[in-house]
């Protein structure tokens, strides 16, 4: 019982951080969480430090647990592998989805549009997640994935960002838009190439905001 509750709780910390729900360099206290989550600290504790050891948190002096600050240079180190395995992912995946994921897929769209109205931030990152996720898990490879998700933990709690622009806001929707009438079409290649366009057009705007974080920082400092 308590190693299925250890397993809930690491899969909602997984998902929470996936959908970008924690910011970095957000610290995560253990107590807090059990008593959001109506259990004990313990298994909060074994989730938190199984996290930690995947690198998607780090731990810090007198056992305090926090998602780790963004760099210029550790956005472009996961950048370039996303880059390498993501587009991978979708060529696979295309020939395997299922109606059903399609119309999974179809849904996350509609609800990211509204989303993008109402300027619901955790709204669309909830369901960019399901999108991505979905789609890159119909590619039948589990190291591909692992990979993947692996990279995903990392980098969505800096996702956030992406909504300080009002203009770039407006673009959000357009490559997965472009993505899913390839998928429909059976077309692997152009999937990848839309999914390809859109890690290259958001990760180019994320790197130039840590750029400008590091020069308010030098002025700063």
């Amino acid at each position: 019982m308590a190693e299925n509750l250890q397993e809930q709780l690491y899969q909602r910390l997984r998902e929470g951080l996936l959908a970008g729900q924690f910011k970095p360099g957000e610290r995560l206290k253990i107590r807090d969480l059990a008593a959001a989550w109506g259990t004990s600290p313990m298994p909060v504790r074994a989730a938190l430090q199984r996290l930690v050891a995947e690198g998607a948190l780090e731990g810090e002096p007198q056992r305090s647990v926090r998602v780790p600050p963004m760099t210029r240079e550790r956005f472009t180190q996961i950048f370039q592998v996303r880059m390498a395995v993501e587009g991978l992912a979708v060529e696979a995946a295309a020939a395997r989805l299922s109606a059903a994921e399609l119309e999974t897929l179809q849904g996350c769209m509609r609800r990211m549009d509204i989303a993008i109205e109402g300027r619901d931030v955790q709204g669309y990152l909830n369901d960019n997640s399901l999108f991505h996720m979905t789609l890159y898990r119909a590619c039948a490879n589990p190291i591909l994935l692992r990979t993947i998700e692996t990279l995903w933990l990392q980098v969505g709690p800096f996702f956030n960002r992406l909504f300080t622009e009002a203009d770039l806001s407006l673009r959000l929707n357009d490559f997965h838009e472009d993505a899913f009438k390839a998928l429909q079409a059976g077309d692997g290649k152009a999937a990848r190439a839309a999914i390809e366009q859109d890690l290259s057009y958001f990760g180019q705007f994320l790197l130039n905001l840590l750029e400008l974080d590091n020069i308010q920082a030098r002025r700063n400092g």
